[in-house]
């Protein structure tokens, strides 16, 4: 006989509460249910099952054994899955949450594209930066910038990392002067990210030390990176922005990244999803292309 068979027809019979059941489920005689077990306990040379005239009930030892036969069933079905994914075309809906800018900047563009590869494809996305539990809000996929809480049952995959750089504007270095160290920035007026009433402070790495936090002197606090960008580019002072929001106004001259032999921070992103035996397609296909393409965005 065959011992995965022989396991699957021992699940569905403990399952179901006896071999009759289990046979009327599988297609199979009682007789044959019987053997399929007797052929286990044989192998093992250990009882699975306490028979008496009425009832039969689990031994300890089939307890242990059921269990592992659950798991071993269930990693069949999803490498089986897994063939039919590579042979089949993503569809239905993808539910995705993501912070506002690096989502529409970056995850958006990316996500798009891979629907518009596969037009069974369908995309459900939300942009909001307050973190938004998986289960409780429905989504196949976070993504997630900046340390990540301990939570059981989340798998986290890193598919990027954004670096974080000190700019001004030309106008504001001409007339207070260019940063050189970070002992400089106590005497420049900053432009910070304040949520919730809390400032965040920027970072700085020292190798196997501990990071360097600066908490500059601000006079205009906000909770939107563009706006951060804005105000940078009018001359109200120094940001600490990721590089792929500022690219553009750098290369056009509207801001300058400064103490550039400082080490960069880099934010970690990461696509979250919860844990499960086999991972849908379209989710898979979706944390596969962010890995591809959002790196070469970040550089």
């Amino acid at each position: 006989m065959d011992r995965l068979t022989s396991m699957a027809v021992f699940v569905k019979a403990v399952d179901l509460g006896s071999f009759a059941a289990a046979a009327a489920a599988l297609g199979l005689s009682g007789p044959m249910v019987g053997k399929h077990i007797r052929f286990l306990e044989d192998r093992l040379g250990v009882s699975l099952l306490n028979r008496t005239t009425r009832r039969q009930s689990l031994t300890d030892f089939g307890r242990a054994y059921y269990e592992r036969c659950r798991m071993i069933l269930a990693e069949t079905e999803a490498a089986d899955a897994l063939a039919v994914d590579h042979l089949s075309e993503p569809c239905g809906r993808l539910r995705v949450t993501m912070p506002v800018h690096f989502g529409r900047r970056c995850v958006v563009p990316i996500l798009i594209e891979l629907a518009q590869r596969h037009p069974n494809l369908e995309l459900d996305l939300s942009l909001s930066d307050p973190v938004i539990d998986l289960a409780e809000g429905g989504y196949d996929l976070a993504i997630r910038t900046g340390e990540l809480e301990d939570r059981s049952g989340v798998i986290a995959r890193r598919v990027a990392r954004q670096r974080m750089v000190v700019c001004a504007s030309p106008a504001y270095l001409d007339a207070q002067g260019r940063p050189e160290r970070l002992e400089d920035l106590g005497r420049h007026d900053a432009i910070v990210y304040a949520r919730s009433a809390r400032l965040r402070p920027w970072l700085f790495p020292r190798g196997d030390e501990p990071l360097t936090e600066i908490r500059p002197k601000s006079r205009l606090r906000l909770d939107d990176l563009d706006a951060i960008a804005d105000a940078a580019t009018a001359g109200m002072g120094l940001a600490w922005l990721p590089s792929w929001l500022i690219r553009d106004r750098v290369q056009a001259g509207m801001l300058v990244v400064v103490l550039s032999d400082e080490p960069e921070f880099p934010y970690d992103c990461h696509a979250l999803w919860l844990q499960t035996p086999h991972l849908p397609l379209r989710t898979r296909l979706a944390v596969n292309a962010l890995a591809a393409e959002l790196p070469k965005l970040m550089a």
